[in-house]
């Protein structure tokens, strides 16, 4: 990605900035359970509302919102699939000026981290 990104403020940061078509840059998988649908996924879509996980081998959907823990006001999405509920931190979102370049930091509640880039 050649594009110049920027840090976005994690505690102004609007629901908007994450919808979106996400690819899967980067994951280091938990020791607990690699064959969740997230652990496997390769895209993930996050529409208003709307979660769709895939790969390969499989397609997925739920649904997803941006909740604040109360101590901090640090984002989180909860997220809930057929065969997977979980919640994850967000740990940094980085942006062009534009918003057409984006790297998205989670951290699951299991100790997985995945590192979603769009475009894809």
């Amino acid at each position: 990605m050649s594009e110049t990104l920027f840090d976005v403020n994690l505690q102004q940061l609007p629901e908007e900035y994450l919808t979106g078509d996400w690819c899967v840059a980067d994951r280091v998988l938990n020791r607990n359970n690699p064959d969740t649908p997230l652990a496997r996924a390769t895209r993930v879509s996050l529409q208003p509302g709307t979660l769709q996980v895939q790969s390969s081998e499989l397609d997925d959907s739920g649904h997803w919102s941006m909740e604040r823990d109360s101590l901090l006001s640090r984002p989180y999405l909860e997220l809930s699939l057929l065969r997977e509920e979980t919640r994850a931190l967000i740990t940094r979102l980085r942006r062009s000026t534009d918003g057409q370049h984006s790297q998205l930091n989670l951290y699951f509640q299991s100790g997985m981290e995945i590192q979603l880039a769009r475009p894809c």
